[in-house]
């Protein structure tokens, strides 16, 4: 209990201290020294590392969706895949972009805002050449798009962003719409150039041509769903987690159940449209393979193992040799 002093104890004590007979010491005691972080106030970080790692378990969806989507509709193997996700203010993002490049400006309602897709050329003319019947190859020069190759852009986009509104189905229902299409992103300056935002960079292969989409989404646009991305993330880490060894049974029970789509690549040809318009049965096309070379086996549309042509009974059917190589299945 703190001893109370009176009136008289505290004025002789005031005294003795203006007088220096007593001696004040101070009490020495350790000072907590706490950690100090350089802070950009011109450029804060306003996406935080759990929501960009959930922003990219988003968007490896999308990947696998357009690997997927790709393949079917190029009837090529196509890999798509997340490489980086980082925030950078959208000065930075325009000026990392090349020119020529093309920018599809979309929106993501009832998400309020615009954000950009960029599809870099070194992904979009390998695509248009396979559209227009080539086999997928680069021109010798980079150039700007022609009109009817825009139009056959746009419609590419409006596919990945179907496949876009689907990767975000576990956090929020959006439908995403494709606003215009802009080929020089100097020009466009659709969102305050110090606004900070995530951009997510995906690598493709289509055959021996690497290429790379950028998708540059605002954080006013992803602002309202913020702590819905800290839930999933949360919901992702406890996947699996705390279930019954009968649980996971029946889990691999069911995937077990599961159908995947096999077919088997026996090889390619390219030939001229008078010859396509002319074909007649008992004609015979070359293929672009060795009758002992293996055949490609495609598991969901993805390049898995090679194969060899036999027949079981009746039926016709392939032998697994061996698993695909990595330069022919990594992105």
């Amino acid at each position: 209990m703190a001893e109370v002093l009176s009136q008289g104890e505290i004025d002789s004590l005031l005294e003795a201290l203006s007088t220096g007979k007593v001696q004040v010491q101070e009490k020495d005691e350790p000072v907590e020294r706490l950690p100090v972080r350089r802070y950009d106030f011109r450029r804060p970080n306003k996406f935080s590392k759990i929501h960009l790692r959930t922003l990219q378990m988003v968007h490896d969806g999308l990947a696998r969706l357009l690997t997927s989507g790709l393949t079917d509709t190029l009837r090529q193997p196509v890999y798509v895949r997340v490489a980086s996700m980082e925030q950078y203010t959208f000065e930075e993002f325009v000026t990392s972009v090349p020119t020529p490049t093309l920018l599809t400006v979309f929106t993501l309602p009832p998400l309020m805002g615009a954000a950009i897709m960029e599809t870099n050329p070194l992904f979009l003319f390998p695509v248009l050449d396979i559209f227009f019947g080539g086999g997928g190859e680069m021109p010798r020069r980079t150039r700007d798009f022609t009109e009817l190759e825009l139009s056959v852009i746009r419609h590419l986009s409006e596919r990945i962003l179907e496949n876009y509104g689907t990767a975000w189905r576990d956090v929020v229902e959006v439908k995403p719409r494709l606003q215009s299409l802009e080929s020089n992103p100097q020009l466009y300056q659709i969102i305050n150039p110090n606004e900070i935002v995530a951009v997510v960079t995906f690598t493709t292969v289509i055959g021996p041509h690497k290429g790379v989409i950028n998708l540059c989404l605002p954080f006013v646009l992803i602002d309202p769903v913020i702590a819905r991305l800290q839930e999933n993330e949360n919901a992702f880490d406890g996947l699996g987690k705390g279930q019954s060894a009968e649980e996971r049974e029946s889990l691999r029970r069911w995937l077990g159940l599961s159908e995947v789509e096999l077919s088997v690549a026996v090889g390619s040809a390219r030939i001229s449209v008078h010859d396509y318009l002319h074909l007649q049965v008992d004609d015979v096309l070359t293929l672009g393979r060795r009758v002992d070379q293996d055949m490609d086996l495609l598991v969901g549309g993805l390049l898995k193992y090679k194969v060899q042509a036999g027949t079981v009974g009746r039926r016709l059917a392939v032998q697994v040799t061996s698993l695909a190589g990595e330069d022919e299945v990594d992105v």
